[in-house]
């Protein structure tokens, strides 16, 4: 099965891109990105592109303007998630047929992103606004649109968020730090995936 999880790879560098990836897919997380502040962020996304684009859907994360989008969609990646509610950027990410993840907090923004065509939302920093917050969004948000909570969000909370109306979530240093072997992200990403499946039993 596709977990509703997107594994946030902050850090990664394109020598161990690869390995990291590998292992999170196996643990039956299908869903990557490499934040664009990380260490060339275009060649690690390009080589997963190659590697486990038919697997996986793989892109970047950190996505503030239009020209990057584009730059990410020139190396294979086909995810677009965003730390704000760029409207510009949604619409184009839209337009060349990748999925679009930005970030909100109030229901102008999340309004707002779904109308440029967003693919899902993601509730940011979620640690701010807690279970509570997205209960409250949820009570006008469209139910068949996915809402992600992305910090703050974790194996042992995943039960309150999906409580709160959560449909998934974004995990970033949970699943991965610099400096982690493969191994341990193997160990954290089944940790992760037993939790969650936990959540939505």
């Amino acid at each position: 099965m596709s977990r509703s999880i997107i594994a946030i790879l902050r850090g990664v560098t394109p020598g161990e891109v690869e390995a990291i990836a590998g292992e999170i897919l196996a643990a039956d997380i299908d869903k990557i990105e490499v934040p664009l502040n990380s260490p060339e962020p275009l060649e690690s996304i390009g080589l997963l592109a190659k590697s486990i684009g038919a697997q996986a859907l793989v892109g970047a994360g950190t996505v503030l303007e239009v020209a990057q989008v584009d730059a990410v969609k020139a190396v294979g990646g086909q995810l677009i998630v965003s730390p704000n509610c760029d409207v510009d950027v949604i619409a184009h990410t839209a337009s060349l047929g990748m999925e679009s993840w930005p970030g909100v907090f109030t229901p102008t923004e999340a309004f707002a992103a779904l109308k440029a065509g967003a693919t899902g939302l993601k509730l940011f920093p979620g640690d701010m606004a807690g279970p509570a917050g997205l209960k409250a969004m949820r009570a006008v948000l469209p139910k068949d649109r996915a809402v992600y909570a992305v910090g703050g969000a974790g194996p042992d909370n995943f039960g309150e968020w999906v409580a709160a109306g959560a449909n998934g979530f974004g995990i970033g240093s949970a699943i991965y730090k610099p400096g982690d072997s493969a191994a341990e992200v193997r160990a954290k990403a089944d940790a992760i995936v037993a939790a969650y499946d936990e959540a939505m039993s």
